[in-house]
């Protein structure tokens, strides 16, 4: 127990520390973010700023190769020049033609394009004045933009990595409660052998007395009954052998024990198609999923009512209806029924109908759903066997 709760100490440190090495890049990330931003409009004003002495400039003899070389250098950031009238005049890095310097001479699309950008420049960025005549617009530049996107893919692989851990988490559990559930039905299996054998000898006992000859059978039934209860909990963990069964025959086998141990004002019916439907079976573990449907119906019906049992079959399958006229079902619990542990009894660890689902699904390779339900006219389960 000891080292079970090291190593989810350990776990629990290692995504604690996961969480904030992503947290303290994520908040590096933004900072990073805000300096580029910072320093992108510082060459936004400088850009302005030489516009501005390009435009009062009146010494035709003065050098200008500076402030030449950083209007031509043409920056990465994209860029739209407007008048005092918000005018568009001239504009730079944002794919439009750029051959054509004025923007009455553009094409209708491009000017719906650069007016698109104009609005998207407004929404991002206070203007850079150049003069009272001029104003520089500017949005945040592509590399930028991308930047951007990082803590958001930070964020998408976090959650990634949460989900991960929480599924792993998750089958961890439900691993460890499996391993327990299958510890506790095989040592159950294993404490009622004991004193099975013992009353094999008592029975043998009996039958020399001379007692009643109706007792002994029926004593004998019910240990025989114990006997395939062991054997079902020792399979439990197992993969089950499956056989060719005739699923009529079986299916009165599994009924005929309850039948007979119910109350006379329960009424079983049965119907099949035909007497004989084969399908691949391990004999103990269907007759139990058989026996916990009839069961759930007589709990359902408060040991008074019908349960009909129909057999039939389609061109892929062999169903087995068990209907009754118990309570019914309400449809947001029709999913939850087969979850371990869910149970509307008082009494029950609510885990028939979640073995019987994985008996049938996972060992059958076939299908128990819930075919309807009506409240207060009862409930019909379907058993859908893959057909030989």
């Amino acid at each position: 127990m000891s080292l079970f709760k090291n190593t989810l100490t350990s776990r629990w440190i290692a995504i604690i520390a996961a969480f904030i090495i992503v947290t303290l890049i994520l908040g590096n990330t933004y900072a990073f973010i805000q300096k580029f931003k910072t320093e992108e409009r510082l060459k936004m004003q400088i850009l302005g700023k030489t516009y501005e002495r390009m435009s009062t400039n009146t010494d035709l003899d003065a050098d200008i190769l500076l402030e030449s070389f950083i209007i031509e250098s043409k920056n990465h950031i994209p860029m739209i020049i407007t008048n005092e009238k918000e005018e568009i005049t001239s504009w730079n890095n944002l794919n439009i033609n750029d051959t054509i310097v004025n923007y009455k001479s553009l094409g209708t699309s491009d000017r719906l394009r650069l007016n698109k950008q104009l609005r998207q420049m407004k929404s991002q960025n206070k203007p850079i004045m150049i003069t009272s005549k001029q104003f520089i617009y500017y949005r945040d530049s592509d590399l930028l933009n991308k930047l951007k996107y990082y803590p958001l893919a930070l964020v998408l692989i976090l959650l990634l990595f949460s989900s991960v851990i929480y599924l792993f988490f998750k089958s961890s559990k439900v691993a460890e409660q499996n391993r327990l559930w299958t510890g506790m039905a095989k040592e159950t299996a294993h404490q009622i052998g004991t004193p099975l054998s013992s009353l094999l000898g008592w029975i043998e006992l009996l039958r020399e007395e001379n007692i009643d000859e109706s007792i002994v059978p029926e004593i004998e039934k019910d240990v025989n009954r114990l006997n395939v209860i062991a054997e079902r909990f020792s399979k439990i963990g197992s993969i089950p052998v499956l056989k060719k069964h005739n699923v009529v025959s079986e299916t009165k086998k599994a009924i005929a024990y309850l039948q007979s141990r119910s109350s006379k004002q329960v009424v079983f019916s049965f119907k099949s198609e035909k007497e004989k439907i084969s399908a691949d079976l391990n004999l103990q573990l269907f007759g139990w999923v058989i026996e916990n449907l009839v069961k759930n119906a007589i709990d359902s019906m408060k040991g008074k009512g019908n349960i009909d049992i129909d057999i039939s079959q389609n061109q892929k399958h062999t169903n087995i209806y068990i209907s009754d006229t118990g309570k019914g079902i309400p449809k947001k619990l029709r999913q939850q029924i087969f979850s371990p542990g869910f149970t509307t009894k008082k009494r029950g660890w609510g885990l028939g109908l979640s073995l019987s689902k994985r008996i049938i699904e996972d060992y059958h390779n076939g299908k128990i759903v819930v075919e309807k339900s009506e409240m207060d006219n009862g409930t019909t389960f379907c058993v859908s066997l893959k057909k030989l």
